[in-house]
């Protein structure tokens, strides 16, 4: 199987998200090198999370140079019925417990965690640093 076959997933991916300045080649060695820039930091670790699926932790046969075009902030996270700050916490840090700091992030729009409108664009801060 052709290495780009192999990441047909990832290269798929990179598309839905708009990777932009987006390039892929295949090296005389047949490794796939690819570059482009996310949006933001979720972006880029779902591609690197679709790259360890295929390829393992530490696969050999991929370089990916992914760029972040804003740091400011993880993620940003439209409110959809059903959700709470704990369910979003959840889904972006497996950390349920997380929403505190979800709260605090939007605190210009929020006045309290459990209360958080359908249509509502949350910021979702890096808690990481």
């Amino acid at each position: 199987m052709a290495v780009q076959d192999k990441y047909a997933n990832v290269l798929s991916l990179g598309e839905k998200l708009g990777i932009q300045n987006g390039k892929v080649e295949v090296g005389a060695d047949g490794v796939l090198r690819v570059w482009g820039t996310a949006a933001d930091t979720y972006q880029k670790d779902q591609l690197w999370d679709a790259i360890k699926a295929v390829g393992g932790a530490n696969p050999t046969d991929i370089v990916a140079d992914i760029q972040v075009a804003t740091t400011d902030y993880y993620t940003k996270h439209t409110v959809v019925k059903g959700d709470s700050l704990s369910k979003i916490a959840k889904h972006y840090y497996d950390d349920m417990m997380k929403y505190k700091a979800i709260f605090d992030a939007n605190r210009n729009i929020l006045s309290d965690p459990d209360e958080i409108e359908v249509g509502q664009e949350l910021i979702i801060p890096n808690i990481w640093s």
